[in-house]
Order: structure tokens, then C-alpha cells, then sequence
């Protein structure tokens, strides 16, 4: 097993070198640069943006930058923003409890949603609950983000007002120091009457919005898994004991079906992440994606390059924690079988 978790380990090096040479190619392929930003329309003198162009390190060849770019990454220093002069690091990560709050509110409505779903399209194969949650789930992976949510901010928002626009909690009835950027915890430690109501109704439209296509893939995946295991003989002869269809479905079925269905909801965390960026951005959500979208406005280097870096390394751990549970859970994966 360890050198199952050690080849792993090895094979993320390229990868993250990889990662490091597109993040640094992207930002520089964008209309632009950071000190016209800065600037304004009006702009500067020639002389005083080849200044300011010294000042940032961006008057070297690009080879030259990429160096310093990576040897800055390897001693810590993700550099600072141009924008805001703050490291890169800290602005992250001061986002990063609101991106992991709305991921995990949407990753658990896409399981426990969309893994009953499935569920109940393999028993029911070829009959119309099958049709219908395969209809819903193509419908659901088809549909653009931004569109989806602004129709659903259109309706539950505006039209019927039973849902907030945008934020995380109501800031004109409550107010309390964030000791954790974990609004649903700071707001249970807080005491205040309704705050923790108040973070939750803020969250459940972008969380349904941002869960919309991991619960279609994972109803999908879930079907696929439980039709494969269904067909299996064990299954048959389970019947033949006399064991009840729903012990044979949810004992001896599911839990061989779930080893699938486990490595497919590792695998959304990408989507996820994806998502959120527009998810975000359209209900003024404060995390990564929000922030990501207004550095590459800015064309805030080392912010889009630290942020755009620091989300690959999560998701490859989310993907190394999915190998490697596979493989714990089933030894041919690590033996190569």
C-alpha cells in the first residue's frame, strides 16, 4: 500500500510543474497588463511604465520570469498582489472557508439527491421513474450555470421572494466577529437569535445551483454501478435465499455499487470548483471563484497564478484520496491487476 500511495505521490511532480507553466503562460496570454490596469485609461509616460514594469519583474524575458516564478513557489512566496498588496497566500485562504462552505452544501445535495435517484432508475429500468430521473439529469448537465442561476434567482428571489439575492448573511440584522470565515459556524458560536437561519437561507439557492451537475453525473453513475452489480450472480442468488428486494438492493448491491459512485463524487470536486466560479460570482458569494474573477480583471498576476495554483493542488489531493481509498478498498487497482 505504501508504495502504492508513493508512485502516486511521484506521478503529481509533473503535474504540478505542469500546473505552474500554464498558470504562468495564461495570465500573460491576457489582453493587457497589469500596470495599464492599474493606470487607468489616461495611462502613464513611457518612462514611468517601464518603471513600474521593472518594479513588478515584468520587463525580463519570460524564461527568466517563470525562474524566479518557481523559485519563489519552492521557498513559499506566492508573491503578493498587485492590487491590493497583500500575499497571495493570505487572500486565499481568507476565501477559502466561503468556496468550501457552498461546495460541501452542494456536494451533499448532490448525494443525497442524486444517489437515490440512480437507486431507483436501476430497479426501476426502462419503466418512467428510469425515464424521468434520466431525462432531469441530462437536463441538468446540459444547462449552462450562469443561466440556470439566474432563472432560479429570477424566480425563488425576485418573483417569490422566499430566497436572498446575494451574501451570506443578513448584515443589517446581524453582526459578529468571524473568528473561523466559517459563516454556518461563526454564526452558531455567535448566540444571536436566527443568524444561523440567516447564513442558511443565504446558501441553499447557490448551493442547488452549484450542486446541479454533480448530482446529474452522480444519478447517472449511480444507475450505471447499480444495473452492473444487479446483473451480477451473487445478486441472483441472493434472491434465490429469500433475502427481501430491499436487503439485496441496499446491503448486497449498493455497497458493491458504491465503490464507483465514491471515486465518481471524488472526481466533482473539479466540477465543483468549476462551478463556483460563475456559482459565485452571480450571488455575490465571497470566495475563490469571486476573487479569481476579479484578479483576472485586474490582471493581477501573481493572484491569478497563486489561486489558479493552489486549486489544482486541491483537487489532485481530493483525486490522490480517491486513489487511494480505491485502492484500500480494492487490492488489484494497487497491484496493477
Amino acid at each position: 500500500m505504501l508504495k502504492f500511495i508513493f508512485n502516486k505521490l511521484l506521478m503529481l511532480i509533473p503535474t504540478l510543474l505542469g500546473i505552474t507553466l500554464a498558470a504562468f503562460l495564461f495570465v500573460r496570454l491576457l489582453p493587457g497588463d497589469p500596470v495599464t490596469v492599474l493606470t487607468g485609461e489616461r495611462g502613464v509616460s513611457v518612462e514611468r511604465k517601464a518603471e513600474l514594469m521593472a518594479q513588478l519583474g515584468l520587463d525580463q524575458p519570460l524564461i527568466v520570469q517563470y525562474g524566479y516564478y518557481l523559485k519563489n513557489i519552492l521557498s513559499g512566496d506566492f508573491g503578493q498582489s498587485i492590487a491590493t498588496h497583500k500575499p497571495v497566500i493570505d487572500e486565499f485562504f481568507s476565501r477559502l472557508p466561503a468556496t468550501l462552505e457552498l461546495a460541501f452544501a452542494a456536494m451533499l445535495i448532490a448525494v443525497l439527491l442524486g444517489v437515490p435517484a440512480g437507486i431507483i432508475a436501476a430497479i426501476k429500468r426502462g419503466h418512467w421513474p428510469d425515464h424521468v430521473v434520466m431525462g432531469v439529469a441530462l437536463t441538468g448537465y446540459s444547462m449552462p450555470i450562469f443561466w440556470w442561476g439566474l432563472l432560479l434567482i429570477i424566480l425563488f428571489s425576485t418573483t417569490l421572494g422566499w430566497t436572498p439575492v446575494s451574501g451570506r448573511i443578513d448584515l443589517i440584522k446581524y453582526y459578529f466577529e468571524a473568528e473561523t470565515n466559517f459563516m454556518l459556524i461563526d454564526a452558531w458560536r455567535s448566540g444571536q437569535a436566527g443568524a444561523f437561519g440567516s447564513v442558511v437561507h443565504h446558501l441553499i439557492l447557490p448551493a442547488v445551483v452549484l450542486s446541479t451537475i454533480p448530482m446529474a453525473v452522480i444519478a447517472r453513475q449511480t444507475r450505471s454501478a447499480m444495473l452492473e452489480v444487479l446483473g451480477e450472480d451473487y445478486i441472483r442468488t441472493a434472491y434465490a435465499k429469500g433475502l427481501s428486494p430491499t436487503r439485496v438492493i441496499m446491503v448486497h448491491a449498493l455497497r458493491n455499487a458504491l465503490i464507483t459512485v465514491v471515486t465518481v463524487i471524488g472526481l466533482q470536486v473539479g466540477s465543483l470548483m468549476a462551478g463556483a466560479v460563475l456559482t459565485e460570482t452571480i450571488f455575490a458569494w465571497p470566495g475563490i471563484g469571486k476573487w479569481m474573477i476579479e484578479a483576472i480583471a485586474r490582471r493581477d498576476y501573481p493572484a491569478v497564478q497563486g489561486g489558479l495554483l493552489f486549486i489544482a493542488v486541491a483537487v489532485m489531493l481530493v483525486n490522490l484520496l480517491v486513489d487511494v481509498l480505491y485502492g484500500w478498498i480494492n487490492p488489484r487497482v494497487r497491484d496493477g491487476k
